[in-house]
């Protein structure tokens, strides 16, 4: 017979309380339950644990088993407790990744509330293009993605909200200076930046813009900061444009309807952990901004 975690407990209780009567009252058991579970315990030892009949006293055999057994016990109400708190997203790993400015803007009040809620888990969140996070998902190295994202067969994938796109420039620049009635032949021989989300903007006007630049960069914080030294204008979406940048400019077109989608792409549901799962559903409980509008599902 192999030795069963319940052989364990039951040694020691009685080895603690020193007697069968008060180890079955610890154990909500009969004596005569907790007695047999001993014997069956001894039986497999192939010696006796205790010297007396009164299970007062160790012997030195069972000091040493006292011993194994406590840490075996230890080891293994600590691997349930573990258990417990991944199935109860008390504990886990959750990886997200998303775009600069959904991390920016939407993540901090999400993740402040996820985390007092759920202090054992660890968030890894990495803030990238919408590229880098397709890329991410379908490695299976981001368990959440947040960004513009088109259908991702096994994936499932959810609308958030859209954002509109506008022209970001300094604050000086002589484009701000009449920006209500800012068209995209007002570009027409600027410095224009390109980037990745460009791809989502299909105005025809824009195209020849596109076609004329010469710069593209990926990276939100690099391209504000190419704006900023005054290398060129860009187009991106208005969340990207913080309202804490004061010498920038978000400049809306009047003949441009163009918008970015954002939209959460998960792994399939089996593949989620249940620490992730609360988050997706904390991300999806989320309030838009005013600004935004609610992405509906097509």
């Amino acid at each position: 017979m192999a030795i069963k975690i319940e052989m364990l407990r039951c040694f020691r209780a009685v080895a603690e309380h020193g007697s069968l009567a008060d180890a079955a009252a610890t154990l909500g058991r009969t004596p005569s339950a907790v007695s047999m579970m001993l014997r069956q315990f001894e039986d497999h030892v192939g010696a006796p644990l205790f010297e007396t009949a009164r299970k007062s006293r160790l012997t030195p055999l069972g000091e040493l088993v006292q011993i194994e057994a406590n840490r075996e016990l230890a080891h293994f109400e600590r691997t349930v407790s573990a258990i417990e708190g991944l199935s109860q997203a008390r504990l886990g790993h959750v990886r997200i990744a998303v775009t600069p400015s959904v991390a920016q803007t939407v993540m901090p009040p999400i993740l402040r509330q996820y985390m007092e809620k759920h202090p054992g888990v660890r968030i890894d969140m990495m803030d990238t293009n919408s590229a880098t996070v397709h890329r991410e998902l379908m490695a299976e190295r981001a368990d959440i993605g947040l960004a513009s994202l088109g259908h991702m067969p096994g994936f499932d994938r959810q609308p958030l909200f859209t954002d509109a796109f506008g022209v970001v420039c300094p604050v000086d620049h002589p484009l701000a200076r009449d920006w209500s009635r800012l068209t995209w032949a007002d570009l027409d021989g600027i410095n224009f930046i390109a980037n990745g989300l460009c791809d989502f903007i299909r105005d025809e006007n824009f195209a020849p813009i596109l076609k004329a630049s010469h710069l593209m960069v990926h990276n939100t914080a690099s391209i504000l900061s190419l704006v900023r030294a005054g290398v060129g204008v860009t187009i991106l979406p208005e969340l990207a444009v913080l309202p804490e940048f004061t010498d920038l400019a978000f400049l809306p077109l009047v003949d441009s309807t163009a918008r970015r989608e954002v939209w959460m792409v998960t792994q399939p549901g089996h593949m989620l952990t249940p620490a992730a799962r609360a988050l997706a559903n904390a991300i999806r409980a989320t309030n838009i901004s005013a600004g935004q509008k609610k992405l509906q599902s097509n």
